[in-house]
């Protein structure tokens, strides 16, 4: 089916590490309502707890994931500071692990913000595009401009701006 247009959009090839390869276990997850979309490289250790605590909660998990258990912490933290970029720092100093994250949602339309600890994450700088990937292949073709996140960073993009903080919200 052809894709819906957009100026924003995320997407994964994954390997598996909770969970078999199947359709419920595939990125992206959801949360929200299907209003909010996460993939993920890498591996969140401390996703049981997590989940334990986010079902105790009320969530309800439809895979056996440590993605799925990220998105629902994410939209709860979203839904708390009405904010992506706050939320997706939030939710990165509660995970313990190895991972990059990005995540779209449909109150934040034409904007991709990514997390970064332990995990390569790049951000390509093009004229009105700007694109994350895990390595600068993924976007080679659209701009020779990249920069590297440090660690224990988070990213906002939109067609025109990029912004990057620290965990902690502090300006990088």
């Amino acid at each position: 089916h052809p894709l819906p247009g957009a100026t924003a959009s995320i997407g994964h090839t994954r390997w598996a590490t909770h969970g078999g390869p199947s359709d419920a276990n595939a990125h992206p997850h959801l949360a929200d309502d299907g209003r909010l979309a996460v993939i993920h490289n890498g591996i969140v250790e401390n996703f049981a707890t997590l989940r334990a605590e986010l079902a105790a909660d009320g969530a309800t998990f439809l895979s056996e994931t440590d993605t799925e258990v990220t998105a629902q912490l994410l939209a709860r933290e979203y839904r708390a500071a009405g904010d992506l970029t706050a939320a997706m720092a939030a939710t990165a100093r509660r995970l313990t692990g190895t991972f990059t994250l990005l995540a779209v949602h449909a109150d934040a339309p034409g904007t991709v913000v990514g997390a970064r600890h332990d995990s390569p994450l790049v951000v390509g700088i093009g004229e009105g595009e700007n694109f994350l990937g895990s390595d600068v292949a993924a976007f080679v073709a659209h701009t020779s401009e990249a920069l590297e996140l440090a660690q224990d960073q988070v990213v906002t993009i939109t067609a025109t701006s990029v912004d990057v903080t620290d965990f902690d919200g502090t300006p990088a």
